[in-house]
């Protein structure tokens, strides 16, 4: 199937996801993660409508930016972000969903300062306590999420998460459940009920993140085809 087709079926699937919780399919984003995936591909993505694109390393999304991949849609950063590539990364993109500690967070700030904008971020969440992946534990979120409002050059619009690999069908959704409960109360005790972004769910697991209220999907081979790593 071709990428206009894929992101047709990912929509309908979306919508069902939605309909079936007793929400407004037009309020979840799908964002193509283009991962590998050359220029053509984006283009052809944001050509079949796709609501944003969203990249996983610097040094692909610069080559890419170079050739105007991303023309048309909203680009996110979705991957890991090192403190040494925040640079080339803030003003860049819409928005960063994966600002996980508080000294990335000041980074993004320092750098946004400079080119006198307020970039958009997710805080990252690690909900599965998992050594390998960045994020702040759920028990350090809300004092994280308080101390970001003092950055003048950072403006937090919701939360990210990868949950675990499942093991087990629909194994996720304690997980997506639980950051929809801290996305709900930090957005009504400390952003005044701001937050507009939920970003979880990908491939493999973005109906049940919609189930527990995703507001953004990340979508990638579903969309683009399996990825062959080297």
């Amino acid at each position: 199937m071709s990428i206009a087709e894929n992101i047709q079926n990912i929509r309908s699937r979306m919508a069902a996801a939605a309909e079936k919780a007793g929400r407004d399919p037009k309020e979840i984003l799908l964002v193509g993660a283009s991962k590998m995936n050359d220029a053509p591909a984006c283009r052809e993505a944001i050509a079949a409508g796709i609501d944003a694109l969203g990249e996983n390393r610097v040094q692909e999304m610069t080559a890419k930016l170079a050739e105007h991949a991303y023309d048309g849609a909203p680009l996110h950063f979705i991957g890991h972000l090192q403190r040494n590539k925040v640079r080339q990364v803030v003003g860049r993109v819409e928005l960063i969903h994966s600002a996980g500690s508080l000294e990335l967070l000041a980074g993004i700030d320092r750098q946004a300062e400079k080119f006198q904008t307020v970039q958009n971020v997710l805080l990252e969440v690690n909900i599965g306590g998992e050594e390998s992946k960045s994020g702040f534990a759920p028990e350090d979120l809300y004092a994280a999420a308080e101390q970001a409002r003092s950055l003048a050059h950072v403006r937090v619009q919701g939360l990210m998460a990868i949950p675990p690999v499942e093991r087990v069908p629909h194994g996720n959704l304690p997980f997506f459940a639980k950051v929809a409960e801290l996305y709900v109360d930090i957005g009504r005790n400390l952003y005044d009920n701001t937050f507009i972004h939920l970003s979880m769910g990908m491939s493999d697991d973005f109906e049940d993140a919609i189930a527990a209220g995703a507001t953004m999907v990340r979508v990638g081979s579903a969309i683009f085809g399996q990825r062959h790593y080297q």
